[in-house]
């Protein structure tokens, strides 16, 4: 494995269970067909969660949460180019189409970018950052140890797989002090979060199920 990689995520935080997918790969049992299908997935999700990071961003363009919102979507243009090398790697996707259970995280954040309240909806992606990441780092780690992927196969889930602490040190500065700690925006932020990460989960289930 080349010794100039991304430094991985953190783990799984306490209490979560890695998706049966990842931790199928990091036994060396992963299937590359399901691998397929998640870079056809991922190519939806992103060109959709850019629009609405986007639509954030124009929502709050006057303050510092704009900016952020809008560094987002340029990150989301980075890693849609990194996944034809990918999808080339895994081989063609089966399904041939969208799976309702991994296009439901990018329809309720499309819904967040018009309904949501932006300084809650920023906390709860901050939330979900670490979990995604470290899923990338093991399915990065997986695919270069068990599959001889080089850094271009790898390089989806290397630019996921860097530590989110930059992007958490960001939002907190363009929330200010007074953050989401108190009022409806914590109450939102909560409610965002959980479901934010329902859907992640249902995405990965999803993917475990395929055939």
């Amino acid at each position: 494995m080349p010794t100039d990689q991304p430094q991985p995520a953190a783990e799984t935080p306490p209490g979560e269970e890695q998706p049966v997918v990842v931790t199928e790969f990091a036994a060396g049992r992963g299937r590359l067909a399901v691998l397929a299908e998640l870079a056809a997935q991922q190519e939806r999700i992103i060109t959709s969660d850019r629009r609405s990071l986007l639509l954030l961003a124009t929502r709050c363009a006057d303050g510092p949460l704009g900016a952020w919102f809008a560094g987002l979507a340029e990150g989301e243009s980075a890693a849609l180019r990194t996944l034809p090398a990918l999808a080339a790697a895994c081989g063609p996707a089966a399904s041939g189409g969208p799976l309702p259970g991994c296009q439901a995280y990018p329809a309720y954040l499309a819904w967040l970018a018009l309904n949501g309240r932006p300084p809650a909806v920023a906390a709860a992606l901050v939330a979900n950052f670490t979990a995604w990441g470290g899923y990338c780092a093991t399915l990065a780690g997986a695919l270069r140890r068990f599959h001889g992927f080089g850094d271009e196969a790898c390089a989806f889930f290397d630019f996921f797989a860097q530590p989110a602490t930059a992007l958490e040190r960001a939002a907190a500065e363009a929330l200010g002090p007074a953050g989401v700690t108190a009022g409806p925006d914590l109450g939102a932020a909560r409610e965002y979060g959980r479901l934010l990460q329902a859907y992640e989960r249902l995405f990965w289930s999803t993917l475990a199920e395929l055939p």
